[in-house]
C-alpha cells in the first residue's frame, strides 16, 4: 500500500519546528523513535477516517506509538502551538474574518450562567 500523505511539504515546513525531537536513550539502546511527520501523519488518518488506531495503513507506524505521541504532543503543548501559528499566518495574510468570530459566536455567549445570577 502506498505511503499516506495527508501532510504537504509546505505545511510539514511550517509544523515541523513546532514537533520536539524524541528523546534517545543515553546508552542508545532501544528501538530507534520513530519519525515524527510519520506520527503526525497516522493521526490526520485516524481522524480524517474515523478508523480505530489499530487499523493505520501500512507505511504508517503502529497505531500505539502515534496515540503515544498524539498524548505526548498534547502534555508538551505541541497542538495549541500549531493552532496559534496556523491562526497567525491566516490572520497575516486577511483569511480571518474577526467580525464573523465576533458576532457569531461570542455574542451567543452568555457571559454569567444563570446557575451563578
Amino acid at each position: 500500500m502506498q505511503k499516506q500523505e495527508l501532510l504537504s511539504e509546505a505545511q510539514w515546513k511550517i509544523l515541523e519546528p513546532l514537533f520536539p525531537e524524541p528523546k534517545r536513550r543515553k546508552e542508545g539502546r532501544g528501538r530507534p523513535w520513530a519519525d515524527n511527520r510519520a506520527c503526525l501523519q497516522g493521526v490526520l488518518w485516524v481522524l480524517r477516517t474515523g478508523a480505530r488506531w489499530r487499523d493505520l495503513p501500512e507505511g504508517l507506524p503502529d497505531g500505539s506509538t502515534c496515540w503515544r505521541r498524539l498524548r505526548r504532543w498534547e502534555e508538551q503543548g505541541v497542538w495549541l502551538k500549531a493552532w496559534r501559528k496556523l491562526l497567525s499566518m491566516l490572520d497575516q495574510r486577511g483569511l480571518l474574518d474577526w467580525e464573523f468570530v465576533h458576532t457569531r459566536f461570542w455574542d451567543r455567549i452568555d457571559p454569567m450562567p444563570e446557575r451563578l445570577r
